[in-house]
C-alpha cells in the first residue's frame, strides 16, 4: 500500500512539477497572460511548484525505508526519474504538439527501463 500511495503521490507531484518548470512557455497562446512580466511568471510558477513540494516531500517519507516504506533512497530517486520523464512525454504530446518523439527518444526509454530493472535487481 506505500508502495502504491508513494507512486501516486509523485506522478501528481510531477504533473505540479512539469507545469511549473514549462507550462509558462504557454503563456504567450493565452490572453490574459501574454503580457506577463518574468517576475509575474516565476511567481506563477513557485506557487505550482509549492503544490509539487506539498506532494513530495510526503512521498518520500511514506515511501523511504527509514520511515517505514518499502524503497531504499536510490529506488524513490529512479522511480521519480523514470515518472519524471514519463510526465513530461505525456505533457509535451498534448500541450506542445510540434513536438514529436524520435526513434532515439524510445532508445532512451529502452535504457530507463533497464536502470529501473538494474536498481531494483536483488
Amino acid at each position: 500500500m506505500k508502495s502504491l500511495l508513494t507512486i501516486t503521490l509523485l506522478i501528481f507531484s510531477n504533473t505540479f512539477m512539469t507545469f511549473a518548470w514549462y507550462g509558462h512557455l504557454k503563456f504567450k497562446e493565452m490572453k490574459w497572460s501574454e503580457n506577463l512580466s518574468i517576475v509575474w511568471v516565476i511567481l506563477i510558477s513557485w506557487g505550482i511548484a509549492l503544490l509539487e513540494y506539498v506532494l513530495q516531500v510526503p512521498a518520500n517519507r511514506i515511501g523511504f525505508k527509514n520511515y517505514g516504506g518499502p524503497f531504499s533512497l536510490v529506488e524513490l530517486k529512479v522511480i521519480q526519474e523514470v515518472i519524471t520523464l514519463s510526465v513530461f512525454v505525456i505533457f509535451s504530446i498534448i500541450f506542445f504538439k510540434n513536438d514529436t518523439l524520435k526513434w532515439n527518444h524510445f532508445v532512451g526509454f529502452f535504457f530507463l527501463i533497464l536502470a529501473v530493472y538494474f536498481i531494483f535487481r536483488k
